[in-house]
């Protein structure tokens, strides 16, 4: 697991998902201490937010290419 010093600018999508992936399994697995516990759950907090701020990313790139199609038929016709 990375560590949690790690910024996300430095974390692609499918390195934030997939150390989250490994974050939930260890929570579900249980056999942490609670310290161990809470340390999972705010990793796995900032993990979301990277890939929620990626997903939106690419959210916004899609919107804008649809919208740049859109236009380029409308002045097309």
């Amino acid at each position: 697991m990375a560590s949690g010093t790690e910024t996300g600018a430095a974390l692609g999508y499918e390195e934030a998902r997939d150390e989250l992936i490994e974050v939930v399994r260890r929570l579900e697995a249980g056999g942490t201490t609670l310290e161990e516990s809470l340390a999972l759950w705010e990793r796995g907090e900032e993990l979301a937010k990277v890939c929620r701020h990626w997903l939106e990313g690419a959210r916004a790139r899609l919107d804008a290419s649809l919208a740049a199609e859109r236009e380029a038929e409308e002045s097309e016709d």
